[in-house]
């Protein structure tokens, strides 16, 4: 949780070459105030996974706190504010029809990660293009043929598993709060979440990566070197007679080393 004061030390431009529709948005999260960035305004009421949305479309970097009015369950992510007991409890869900009965849903609320209660106090968010500080999370709205590329990254020179976590609410822990506790690369689908598709903050058929910090030097070094556009995937066809040429290549050349 360092402040949010100096310019990026890595270079995350080259997220750029991948095009994607709407901008990718760094976050960090906040124990002191930021000086040089303006607030989310006081009358915007937001969710705390809309305001990813609000980042891409904004011209500057910005910061959302304790005071500013949040629709969903943000705030108890970030632990700025206790959960209503009825809620925790699983009371909400089997009204929504998304769980059968609230001991299901109360299930959900051992595993969603979550803040110790007043250690974020502010969350920086940014466009790439103009971000000011080292994100702690870099979070990529993604088709799902850029999103291959990306995941590709991460095992390109670790041989990393793709794993998704997320639950079918709060969606928002699972992209923000997870990859920053634990160090690790997480992405989900925003139509299988609730809040996100309800409130169609995606366009359909969407993908979301979020890169925490010490994630994001392997990333940037595996797209520079990389084949970003694999010849493989321009046809079936194509694939087959890659694949058939490796092969025999290896074959002949096990029979004679």
């Amino acid at each position: 949780m360092d402040e949010a004061k100096s310019a990026p030390r890595i270079d995350l431009s080259i997220f750029n070459r991948l095009n994607f529709v709407k901008p990718p948005i760094g976050v960090k999260f906040l124990f002191f105030k930021p000086d040089e960035m303006k607030q989310l305004p006081k009358d915007k009421k937001l969710s705390f996974c809309e305001l990813l949305v609000e980042a891409q479309s904004s011209e500057e970097p910005f910061y959302f706190s304790r005071e500013n009015h949040e629709t969903c369950v943000g705030k108890f992510l970030l632990g700025m504010e206790e959960m209503p007991p009825f809620a925790e409890s699983g009371q909400i869900g089997p009204r929504l029809g998304i769980f059968h009965e609230p001991r299901v849903n109360y299930v959900i609320y051992q595993h969603i990660p979550k803040f110790e209660r007043n250690v974020v106090n502010y969350v920086a968010f940014s466009k790439l293009d103009v971000m000011p500080f080292d994100p702690d999370v870099l979070i990529i709205n993604a088709t799902i043929s850029q999103a291959e590329v990306v995941m590709r990254a991460v095992a390109y020179s670790t041989g990393e598993l793709y794993v998704s976590k997320t639950t079918p609410v709060m969606g928002c822990a699972w992209i923000y709060v997870y990859p920053y506790q634990k160090k690790v690369v997480n992405f989900l689908i925003p139509e299988m979440v609730h809040g996100m598709k309800s409130r169609r903050l995606f366009p359909e058929g969407s993908i979301l990566i979020s890169i925490p910090y010490n994630w994001l030097p392997t990333v940037v070094e595996s797209l520079k070197t990389m084949q970003i556009e694999l010849p493989s995937y321009r046809s079936k066809e194509q694939y087959i007679r890659e694949f058939q040429k490796i092969l025999k290549t290896l074959a002949k050349k096990a029979v004679n080393p």
